[in-house]
């Protein structure tokens, strides 16, 4: 990033770009001279392959994530056909705390509250720090080894019988878990504004890593093939561990790599922010463009985490179809919105990014609706596959929208922020935005294990989740009401004063919006 407050009177050399012959850009002159220190007078324009380099740290970390949100209940709370394939019970079953929680719910909801006191604390270490290689990357490199180890002993619990040890076992893993995955992710999502230095930077950055990001959890999900495949000669628990160790490399070399082969220094200002943890959240929170983002947000992963962890249900309660369609569905559908990726950036400078957003969060709701009325009108009028291909076709388009788009949205404000404070916070920024998004994901859960058994009588000792097609038929509606409101808070949100005030930034240091 640029430095703040340039002095108008120094000299100023625009980054300039020309046309090439194969239709791109080159730049001709990457420095811009404002006057102030050298360091600030030579940050450089990211290319696009810098930039293509940076996303493929969100391919390694993503990878991580979905092997979590995928597994984790599988693996430590098997269902009975599980067992009777050679799962494990590793820790007691069934809903015992309460008669409503498990023992695995109740480890993840106390680690859930960890992880909401270390993303401020990373985030304000990150902003703070005076590291000579930069602010972000130092932060990202200690955190890859440690993130992909811990992603596989979590799923390595000692003792191969119920057991406290191993809650024990998977209570710290868990936490360590989200210790390293803030640690790397809080960082690296900051780098998004840092590197962003124009608006078609911005799109092109967050483009890319939606894309990694969808193709990590699909990479999360390939378990469900080869751990099958290996079954027969090492075991249920083995075949997964396996799956995981190889997943972990993989991730650990993609979250390695933006880290040796792009040089912070060279491409952010990376003058640290001088406000302590609780000063820097107190004013992130005190920007209204950001909290009414924040409360749309938590909307948007309410609504996301509702689609994927009902997925499975959906096919196998509501549209009455094998287990399989899951993936071809959920494949389907992650293809068909990659297709609409290209045209994302060309409608945002048509229609600016607030009313795409909303687009997205009305279209979502719209594919809820079709969800809903499975239960309504029944599978024997409109087959279930019918229905799966209608919603998967209907939410492409909001999901390219919505995967895009919002993380751009946090670099405008903190960067018109930054200019308007003179504190670079990206990192709390981002951090914040973590947080909503897994207390979106938190409540999206709550929602759902609520809504779904209602019709239903639950075993308390297992843990099969018995769903109901009216259960189902409620989340759907329940969904349908989560992204309305998404749109309906992102509609007070003041888009045009942060693009005038990234605009009065650019003037003063005698660049442009692109």
């Amino acid at each position: 990033m640029f430095p703040l407050y340039a002095s108008t009177s120094g000299r100023i050399n625009k980054t300039c770009t020309r046309a090439d012959k194969s239709g791109g850009n080159t730049n001709y002159s990457a420095r811009i001279d404002t006057g102030g220190t050298p360091e600030e007078d030579n940050m450089k324009r990211l290319t696009k392959r810098q930039m293509r380099i940076f996303a493929i740290g969100q391919l390694g970390w993503s990878t991580l994530s979905g092997i979590i949100s995928a597994w984790f209940v599988t693996f430590y709370l098997p269902t009975s056909n599980d067992i009777k394939g050679g799962a494990i019970q590793y820790i007691p079953p069934g809903l015992i705390i309460g008669g409503f929680l498990t023992i695995l719910g109740l480890i993840t909801a106390l680690s859930r509250v960890f992880d909401a006191v270390t993303d401020p604390l990373i985030a304000s270490l990150s902003d703070r720090s005076k590291n000579k290689r930069g602010r972000r990357i130092p932060f990202m490199q200690y955190a890859a080894i440690p993130l992909s180890v811990v992603t596989v002993l979590l799923f390595c619990a000692p003792i191969e019988e119920i057991s406290s040890w191993n809650v024990v076992w998977i209570s710290i893993f868990i936490v360590l878990f989200y210790l390293f995955m803030t640690m790397y992710c809080t960082p690296y999502n900051a780098l998004i504004s840092e590197f962003g230095k124009t608006q078609d930077d911005r799109m092109y950055i967050s483009t890319a890593i939606s894309l990694t990001f969808f193709a990590g959890t699909m990479l999360a999900y390939t378990p469900f093939v080869f751990a099958g495949m290996l079954r027969g000669s090492t075991g249920f628990a083995w075949s997964y561990r396996i799956c995981f160790i190889v997943l972990a490399i993989i991730s650990c070399i993609c979250m390695l790599i933006p880290t040796f082969f792009l040089n912070e220094r060279e491409l952010v200002d990376t003058k640290p922010s001088n406000s302590n943890m609780f000063k820097s959240l107190g004013a992130t929170f005190k920007n209204k463009s950001f909290r009414t983002f924040v409360f749309s947000d938590i909307m948007y992963w309410v609504g996301l985490t509702l689609f994927q962890t009902g997925l499975p249900f959906f096919v196998k309660v509501s549209m009455q179809l094998d287990e399989f369609y899951t993936m071809v569905f959920l494949g389907g559908m992650t293809v068909l919105s990659a297709a609409f990726y290209p045209i994302v950036p060309k409608l945002v400078k048509k229609f600016g990014k607030k009313r795409l957003v909303i687009t997205g969060f009305l279209g979502l709701a719209l594919a809820y609706v079709i969800v809903a009325l499975i239960g309504v009108i029944g599978v024997t009028v409109i087959p279930g596959i019918v229905y799966g291909i209608l919603i998967c076709v209907i939410a492409a388009f909001p999901m390219a929208l919505l995967g895009i788009i919002p993380q751009s949205i946090v670099a405008d404000v903190a960067e018109a922020d930054g200019y308007e404070t003179g504190e670079n916070r990206e990192g709390m920024f981002f951090a914040a935005r973590t947080f909503a998004m897994k207390f979106g994901q938190s409540l999206a859960m709550l929602v759902f294990t609520s809504l779904a058994i209602i019709g239903t009588t639950q075993n308390v000792n297992s843990n099969d989740i018995t769903a109901s097609v009216l259960g189902m038929t409620i989340v759907g509606f329940v969904a349908v009401v989560f992204c309305s409101l998404g749109a309906l808070f992102l509609s007070f949100y003041n888009e045009k004063k942060i693009m005038k005030t990234i605009s009065k930034k650019q003037e003063v240091k005698g660049d442009s919006i692109d």
